[in-house]
């Protein structure tokens, strides 16, 4: 370890020491490391049935499939005979979030052991009373070992295929309790980074409605700068009449637009002011006269954009013996952290709090906060009945956080057919310590350590004898935090178009370039790979109408997994209009638990990659976000979306993570085919067809 790198670690430690007994701070989200002890509270076994209570969050990722199949085959039995519960935070231990597509690494061995354990109690005739788990090795556990050795192809898994099928109500959204009330908070339009509060409304008006229940204020509705309004009412659909009857009038401290982040990201602004504030690596490198490369990408905010808006059902409960006082249904990727910032927030013992996971539709990084489960409880409490919060398109893309923005300028070095030198350096806004939960006097303090999730993906996995990778991150007006890859996406982008040039300036093939900076096996294996299958040699040729390219990339993600793609694109000459026409990609995630699954994954990461450079930005207008539905915000639609080919690496490595890998990949072959295409680096994304035109005309 580094000096510079043991200051910051150091720093990190210090901070977490000072400030976790201070009332001030946040809750902080805690992220243990789960035992095989702790998995034998997830399976057990009753008259005869065995019940698997899912330890991580089902967001569509398929790992009830997965953890459903691992604990199938390790107790000899098929997966239909293991049934699937989602728990409440007071049926297991507390564990880790769903985040950073680590599920099955963390949660398949301790699952594996836990199993054995129990099959082999039950094996020696053991079925009542308490076990303590074995510390078995892995290569000793029969659902862990590698497909090409000895272990037959198990059974497929259905995870919550039936339940989905047949409506069974799995989602936040679902929940129907007797005398249940409906509820929403009203905030000003704009971003919770300001300061907000109502200024007058109507009550009389809105009480008026023989449908509302209740108009409140309460200091528990903030959400940071935002102060909101709270109203209950009996049906869903008097919501709207009633937020109409309160006419409320919003007093907003400050004002932003586009060009205010803009200005806060620009690089070379930053750099102009000297070294940034972290460094990833920090070789000495030559001054501006020596760089044979200069590029500057600017990647735009982005957001989650999930199919199902977030809702939350709370419920306080009649205060009699020692059962909780308050439960919340709620489609989170964090349990756990939910409870304890109620907990916080409503002056309660966390073991007095359940709170019951539900199926999420679509997680992506975004779930991670307490917001509408909030909303629900304080909403509840004074109604004295159940209230459901269920956000609109509009609230989910206005009140979560987004991906941030980033602004990257790498220079390199081309000698002798080489790279020698790299200087990367980019500005962003943060991720892990998000603002939309982190007052800016704490952000600062975290600031001394850095955030690596703005780094991550920074870390070139390709050999180059001196690199200089810096970043800072700058607090903007509208809330930035974990987006799918977190920066990985971003920050490859940006790599693997600095590669492409760079082996257009050494006059090298693309993929050769990259494999002769390469020592790293497996990277090297799915660049050969993916490149395989796509018949690499055979490049799509032009014609008098269409232009016609092939871009490769590939990437290492989190240290860990690998991937690489190949894109073809097509490019109409006289319209600027792009469309993808296939993408082949190799994947190399470890051990592949549910290759269904995995491959269901690589492609979601692939169509969200074409969204990342030809279609998705948030637009800001009038201090916040200015997209209110899909129409304001376009994603991929399914015309948009080409052939997938994707192919598994059958690896006898642990496994290490599928629901982001591909993010390091996609989006620099995409947009490398359309460099290939047009003979055009598109710096600025996305790349809209107006963009293509003005390229492509003549000058």
């Amino acid at each position: 370890m580094k000096r510079r790198q043991f200051l910051a670690t150091a720093g990190a430690g210090a901070l977490t020491v000072t400030l976790a007994g201070c009332s001030l701070v946040p809750v902080i989200p805690q992220r243990p490391t789960s035992t095989a002890d702790d998995a034998l509270g997830w399976i057990r076994h009753e008259g005869g049935r065995y019940t698997l209570w899912l330890p991580s969050t089902e967001m569509g990722q398929q790992i009830s499939a997965a953890l459903q199949g691992l604990a199938a085959q390790e107790l000899g039995v098929p997966p239909a005979q293991v049934h699937l519960r989602l728990p409440a935070t007071t049926d297991i231990a507390r564990m880790r979030a769903t985040v950073g597509s680590a599920s099955v690494q963390d949660f398949a061995l301790p699952l594996a052991r836990a199993c054995a354990t129990l099959r082999e109690a039950l094996a020696q005739g053991r079925t009542t009373g308490t076990l303590g788990a074995r510390d078995i090795p892995a290569s000793a556990l029969r659902s862990l070992q590698p497909r090409a050795g000895a272990r037959p192809p198990a059974a497929p898994a259905p995870g919550q295929l039936h339940a989905i099928v047949t409506g069974q109500p799995l989602f936040a959204g679902d929940t129907r309790l007797p005398g249940l009330l409906y509820g929403r908070v009203l905030r000003a339009p704009a971003s919770a980074e300001l300061t907000s509060h109502p200024r007058s409304f109507d009550e009389a008006a809105a009480r008026a409605d023989p449908a509302c229940v209740a108009v409140l204020q309460s200091p528990r509705l903030r959400q940071m700068g935002s102060r909101g309004l709270g109203i209950v009412a009996r049906t869903p659909a008097a919501l709207d009449r009633i937020e109409a009857a309160l006419a409320v009038q919003w007093e907003v401290d400050g004002a932003f637009g586009q060009p205010a982040i803009d200005e806060r990201i620009d690089i070379d602004q930053h750099l102009r002011r000297g070294r940034l504030q972290h460094a990833v690596r920090q070789d000495d490198v030559p001054g501006d006269t020596l760089w044979t490369l200069d590029l500057r990408m600017d990647i735009p905010l982005a957001a989650h954009a999930p199919i199902e808006p977030r809702s939350a059902t709370a419920q306080w409960m009649p205060q009699e013996g020692e059962g909780p006082a308050l439960r919340v249904w709620a489609g989170t990727q964090d349990m756990f952290y939910i409870r304890d910032v109620l907990a916080r927030q409503l002056g309660l013992e966390a073991g007095r709090i359940a709170v019951q996971a539900c199926r999420v539709g679509g997680g992506f990084g975004g779930r991670t906060l307490c917001t509408v489960e909030l909303e629900a409880a304080v909403l509840a409490q004074a109604a004295g009945a159940p209230v459901k919060v269920q956000w609109s398109r509009a609230q989910e893309f206005a009140q979560g956080f987004q991906r941030p923005p980033s602004s990257h300028r790498i220079r390199a070095r081309v000698h002798q057919g080489r790279l020698t030198h790299w200087w990367h350096a980019f500005a962003s806004s943060h991720i892990l310590f998000t603002p939309a939960a982190m007052p800016v006097w704490m952000q600062r303090l975290a600031d001394l350590a850095g955030d690596s999730g703005v780094a991550r993906g920074a870390q070139l996995p390709y050999g180059v004898p001196r690199q200089r990778i810096e970043f800072t991150a700058a607090r903007l007006p509208v809330h930035t935090g974990p987006w799918r890859g977190l920066g990985a996406g971003p920050n490859t982008l940006a790599v693997e178009s600095a590669m492409d040039e760079c082996a257009r300036i050494a006059g090298a093939d693309p993929l050769d370039w990259r494999l002769r900076h390469t020592s790293d096996t497996r990277l090297g294996a799915v660049l050969a790979q993916a490149a395989s299958h796509a018949r690499w040699g055979e490049r799509p040729r032009s014609d008098a109408t269409t232009l016609r390219g092939r871009g490769i990339a590939g990437g290492i993600y989190k240290g860990l997994s690998y991937a690489a793609a190949v894109a073809d694109v097509e490019v109409h000459r006289g319209t600027g209009e792009v469309r993808v026409t296939a993408i082949w990609c190799a994947h190399d995630c470890g051990l592949v638990l549910q290759p269904d699954g995995v491959r269901a994954q690589t492609e979601g990461n692939l169509v969200w990659c074409l969204g990342m450079v030809l279609l998705e930005q948030v637009p800001v207008a009038r201090s916040g976000v200015a997209a209110a539905t899909f129409a304001d915000y376009p994603l991929p639609r399914m015309g948009d979306v080409p052939p997938l080919h994707v192919h598994l690496v059958d690896s006898r490595e642990p496994p290490t993570g599928a629901g982001e890998t591909a993010m390091v990949a996609g989006a620099g072959a995409i947009a490398n085919a359309l460099r290939d295409a047009t003979g055009v680096r598109f710096t600025r994304l996305p790349v809209r067809r107006a963009d293509v035109q003005h390229a492509l005309a003549p000058r």
